[in-house]
C-alpha cells in the first residue's frame, strides 16, 4: 500500500508544488509566453500513460512496470530542477506527466490484484486520499521553496522521492505478482482521439473569438465521440469490452467517476477568486483551492467501509451532494464578499468534496466487480485511473473556456465556472442512478 499510494501521491504533489514554483522559475529561465504550457504538456503526458497502463502491465509484469513509472516520473523532475530554460522545463514536466500517470494507473490496478475484493473500496479510498493529501503539500511546500529562492531544489527533492519509492517497489513487489502476459498493443487511435479532444478544448479555453471557441468546443465533441466508436469496434482498447456491451452498467460507472473527477477543476481558479472576491491573503486562498479535494479524502475514508444496501445509496447520493455544494457557490460568490460569506465558501467546497468522496471508492469496486474474468478486472482497475486523469484534463479545459466566457468581470466568470460544473455534476446523479445496483459478491 506504501508503493500503490505512494505513486499517486508523487504525481498529485507534482501537479500543485509546480504551480507554486513556476513563477519564480519563470523569473530565472524566462518563457513567460510558454507558462501556460507547463500544466497542458504534464496533463497530456498523464492521459496518454494513464491509458496505456494495462497494456503496459501486461506487457512487462507489475514490478519493472513500477520501476519504469518511479524512474521516467524521476528523470522529469531532475530535468526539472536543471533545467536552463523553459523548453527543456516543459520537456521535463511532460516527463514528469508520463511517470505520473503511470504511476496511477498502476495504483488502481493493482489494487485489484493485490487485496481480496472486501478490500478494493478501502484500497481505493487510500490512494483516492492521496489526490487531496497532494493539494495541500504540494502548495505548502512549493511556496516555501520559492520564497526561500530554491525552486530547483524543490524537484530535486520530488525526484530523490521517486528514487526511494522506485526502490521500495522493486523490493517489495514479487515478481510474479503480475507477470507478463503478451505483446505490446497500443490504441493509438483511442490516445490521438481524447489527446486531441483535451488539445481542442485548452485552445478553446485561450481564444476570444467566439466562433473559434464554437468550432473547437464541436470538434472536441465529435473526436470524444470517435473515442467510443473506435473503442467499441477495435480489439485494442483502453477500457474494458463489457463497457460497450448493452446493458452493462460499467459505461454508468466510468461516466459517474468522470462526472465527479472533472469538479476537481474548479481547484485551479478557487486561489484567484478568494484574492480577488474575498480578499483573502495569497497563502490562505491557495490552501482555499484544495478544500475541495480535502473534502473527498476525508469523506471517502469513512465511506469506504460501508457495505450492502448503504453502497446503493452512496453511490447516486455523491453527485447529488456535489450538485448542491457547486449550485450553492454559483450563488455565493459576490464581490468585497464578508468574512462570514468567505466561511461559507469554505463550507460549501468541502460539502462538494464530500460528494466526491461519498461515492468515489464504491465506484471503483463496482467497476472491478463487474468484469467479466481476472484479465478484464485488471484492466477495469486501470481504466479508473484513466478515467480519472482524462476527466481532469478535460475538466480543466473546460474550466478555463467558462471562465474566458465570463471575462473580463470576475464574479461572471465565477458563476459561469460553478454553474457549468453544476450541470455536469447534475448529469452525474443520473448515471449513478443506473451504475447503483447491488454490487456482486459484497
Amino acid at each position: 500500500m506504501v508503493v500503490l499510494a505512494g505513486g499517486v501521491f508523487v504525481g498529485a504533489v507534482s501537479i500543485y508544488l509546480a504551480a507554486s514554483l513556476l513563477p519564480t522559475a519563470v523569473e530565472q529561465i524566462g518563457g513567460r509566453e510558454l507558462y501556460a504550457w507547463n500544466m497542458t504538456v504534464f496533463l497530456a503526458g498523464q492521459v496518454i500513460a494513464a491509458m496505456l497502463t494495462a497494456t503496459v502491465l501486461r506487457r512487462i509484469g507489475a514490478r519493472p512496470a513500477y520501476a519504469t513509472g518511479f524512474g521516467v516520473f524521476a528523470a522529469g523532475s531532475v530535468v526539472c530542477a536543471l533545467a536552463p530554460a523553459m523548453p527543456l522545463m516543459l520537456a521535463g514536466r511532460g516527463l514528469q506527466g508520463l511517470g505520473a500517470g503511470l504511476l496511477s494507473g498502476l495504483g488502481f490496478a493493482l489494487i485489484q490484484a493485490s487485496l481480496p475484493s472486501a478490500l478494493w473500496s478501502r484500497g481505493t479510498a487510500v490512494i483516492s486520499a492521496m489526490f487531496g493529501a497532494g493539494n495541500f503539500v504540494g502548495p505548502a511546500v512549493g511556496g516555501a521553496m520559492a520564497q526561500a529562492g530554491a525552486w530547483r531544489w524543490a524537484f530535486a527533492a520530488l525526484a530523490s522521492c521517486a528514487v526511494l519509492l522506485g526502490g521500495v517497489a522493486v523490493r517489495v513487489l514479487r515478481p510474479d505478482g503480475v507477470p507478463a502476459q503478451g505483446e505490446l498493443r497500443i490504441p493509438v487511435w483511442s490516445l490521438v482521439s481524447v489527446v486531441a479532444a483535451t488539445g481542442a478544448l485548452s485552445v478553446a479555453g485561450l481564444s476570444e473569438s467566439w466562433t473559434v471557441r464554437l468550432a473547437l468546443v464541436c470538434a472536441a465533441a465529435l473526436l470524444l465521440i470517435g473515442f467510443v466508436l473506435v473503442e467499441s469496434r477495435h480489439p485494442v482498447r483502453v477500457l474494458p469490452v463489457s463497457t460497450y456491451r448493452g446493458g452493462s452498467a460499467m459505461r454508468w460507472v466510468y461516466l459517474t467517476i468522470a462526472a465527479l473527477a472533472s469538479a476537481v477543476a474548479v481547484e485551479t481558479f478557487l486561489p484567484l477568486f478568494g484574492q480577488r472576491l474575498g480578499q483573502l491573503p495569497p497563502v490562505v486562498a491557495g490552501f482555499y483551492g484544495a478544500a475541495l479535494s480535502l473534502g473527498w479524502a476525508l469523506t471517502q475514508i469513512g465511506s469506504a467501509s460501508a457495505r450492502g444496501r448503504a453502497v446503493s445509496v452512496l453511490i447516486p447520493a455523491g453527485p447529488a451532494v456535489l450538485t448542491v455544494g457547486l449550485a450553492a457557490l454559483t450563488l455565493l460568490f459576490v464581490p468585497n464578499a464578508s468574512t462570514v460569506l468567505v466561511l461559507v465558501w469554505l463550507i460549501a467546497l468541502l460539502v462538494a468534496g464530500a460528494g466526491i468522496g461519498m461515492a468515489m471508492p464504491h465506484l471503483t469496486a463496482r467497476a472491478m466487480s463487474l468484469a467479466e474474468d481476472p484479465a478484464e478486472a485488471q484492466q477495469a482497475a486501470a481504466a479508473v485511473a484513466t478515467v480519472l486523469t482524462m476527466a481532469t484534463a478535460t475538466g480543466a479545459a473546460i474550466a478555463g473556456l467558462l471562465v474566458n466566457i465570463g471575462q473580463p468581470e470576475l464574479t461572471a466568470a465565477a458563476r459561469y465556472l460553478f454553474a457549468g460544473f453544476t450541470i455536469i455534476a447534475l448529469l452525474g446523479t443520473g448515471t449513478a442512478r443506473l451504475s447503483a445496483g447491488r454490487v456482486p459478491g459484497r
